[in-house]
């Protein structure tokens, strides 16, 4: 029996209306709690106390910009000025990602160095432990800055 390329093509329409509604069942939802990080990960539950911006340079806040990771994947901390929150996930080849970052909004003297410190956090691509310094850097292999661990 000969079919005709319209009735080809019907059947072929036909087939994959049916192969799409068979592939496109509902799923059950999905709960993310967000990035896990490993609780004896060395910057996990570690205060880290901001010491250098770049290279070199010192910065004098009203108080000392820190973080803390929790093994749920939250970050707290301070930018100098105002309290932070928000999400990191980090990774065995040393890749660091805050996410959701965001901080009170408290008048300062110093807000524009508290927005410098955010935007390294914010820009970190990779990072470095020595010792009890905590290095980040830039998606350009640029040094962002140095934390330093707290006794």
């Amino acid at each position: 029996m000969k079919m005709t390329l319209v009735a080809r093509l019907g059947l072929m329409l036909a087939t994959a209306v049916l192969l799409t509604a068979c592939g496109s069942q509902p799923s059950e939802p999905t709960r993310d709690d967000g990035p896990r990080v490993s609780s004896d990960h060395p910057v996990v539950g570690q205060r880290w106390n901001l010491l250098l911006m770049g290279t070199d340079e010192r910065l004098s806040m009203p108080e000392t910009p820190h973080f803390v990771v929790s093994p749920d994947g939250r970050v707290t901390g301070s930018d100098g000025c105002n309290e932070l929150n928000g999400r990191v996930s980090l990774d065995a080849g040393n890749r660091i990602k805050f996410d959701e970052l965001a901080a009170t909004r408290r008048g300062c003297p110093k807000l524009d160095d508290a927005r410098r410190v955010t935007g390294m956090m914010e820009n970190a691509y990779r990072f470095l432990i020595d010792h009890d310094r905590l290095v980040f850097f830039g998606p350009d292999q640029r040094v962002l800055g140095g934390w330093r661990r707290a006794n």
